[in-house]
């Protein structure tokens, strides 16, 4: 009897050993997994940011895979990766597209931008950008994915209380679309705390620019940035139709709005170090985006004049409700967390803008 119960405690303590090391093999071969998977998931790659974020992965050795309902979004720019055609107000369409992909991370640009249309339609804005949201973060929750990178913006700041803008400044928008951005912000620290499902809210300044040799530029309907509007001016010459200025009585260097402008490609580096940085073990954050350097209306009508010969056609027109004087950043959490600072200036990004606004748009 004795011999026997030594044989099966020693069976046991094989059976255990191999139990052991089988879960050990699973684990290190799930982290495996999550290191060598190259795959992201890019809600919105056929907007603006989004498909300059697409080609800039692509370019980095990843797989970006483009998820989109094109409400706002361009087929012709979904040219690096996969294409799901679907929508995050339907959850099973985000639900199939993880599980077709499995990608390790989402990077969520995917939401409604127009400020002046957040003010008469809140309820479209809430629906589409905090439902959305939470549609999203259930599917990646679902399929066990577990970085998020969120396209913020400056907008949860509000009216400047001081500048430049640092991540310490308080958050007080003034705009439902503002809203919606830092109401997702406070969801993702909860899913944090939850979930355990990290994130790097990205606070956008002002996103301007083009990789011109891709055919990638900025085509909103309707158009409402600064930077293509003054091309776009620039271009057609057209004295019947001037520019407008709003507001020349500002207490900045020339009295016209002064702002903080990156290029669309600084952009994109960011949301790939925002991953690099939770890979490594990083907590979830919120860090601004700009480039510490502002540029006046005038400034910037001036820039044109120089770099490309021509005129801007504008006239003044009242200030707009709501329009700071300065919206001005710090990068320096960028750098001194995510290793990322901007590198090219509002020079590069005006000649890129200009070569992307000069092609023929069918191309």
């Amino acid at each position: 009897m004795v011999k026997i119960f030594r044989w099966l405690v020693v069976l046991a303590l094989c059976i255990n050993l191999k139990a052991e090391s089988y879960e050990d093999t699973q684990t290190l071969q799930q982290e495996d997994n999550l290191m060598t998977n190259r795959t992201i998931l890019v809600t919105g790659g056929a907007g603006y940011i989004g498909s300059h974020v697409c080609y800039y992965l692509q370019q980095q050795g990843w797989n970006p895979v483009t998820f989109d309902n094109f409400s706002t979004g361009h087929r012709n720019s979904v040219r690096f990766g996969p294409l799901v055609e679907g929508d995050l107000l339907v959850p099973d369409d985000i639900l199939q597209a993880m599980v077709q992909y499995q990608p390790v991370a989402v990077m969520h640009l995917a939401s409604f931008i127009q400020v002046g249309e957040s003010v008469k339609d809140p309820l479209k804005y809430y629906q589409n950008n905090v439902t959305g949201m939470v549609n999203l973060l259930q599917a990646m929750r679902d399929q066990k994915v577990n970085y998020m990178i969120f396209s913020s913006s400056a907008a949860v700041y509000g009216n400047p209380v001081y500048t430049p803008i640092d991540e310490n400044h308080p958050c007080h928008p003034i705009n439902p679309y503002g809203q919606t951005k830092w109401m997702i912000e406070q969801i993702l620290k909860d899913c944090d705390k939850a979930y355990g499902l990290k994130s790097v809210s990205l606070r956008y300044f002002n996103a301007a620019g083009a990789a011109p040799a891709q055919g990638l530029g900025e085509a909103h309907e309707p158009e409402s940035h600064l930077i293509p509007l003054m091309i776009q001016a620039a271009q057609n010459n057209d004295s019947t139709h001037p520019l407008k200025i709003f507001g020349q009585d500002y207490v900045t260097r020339d009295g016209t709005c002064l702002r903080d402008y990156i290029h669309i490609l600084d952009l994109a580096d960011a949301h790939l170090k925002a991953l690099d940085y939770l890979q490594r073990g990083g907590e979830t954050l919120s860090v601004n985006l700009g480039s510490g350097n502002g540029t006046t209306n005038l400034e910037m009508v001036q820039h044109i004049k120089n770099l490309f010969e021509v005129d801007v056609p504008f006239k003044y027109a009242d200030r707009r409700e709501g329009d700071p004087a300065v919206l001005l950043s710090t990068y320096t959490k960028a750098e001194e967390v995510l290793g990322w600072k901007p590198t090219r200036t509002i020079e590069q990004i005006l000649q890129d803008a200009w070569q992307w606004h000069q092609k023929p748009k069918d191309e």
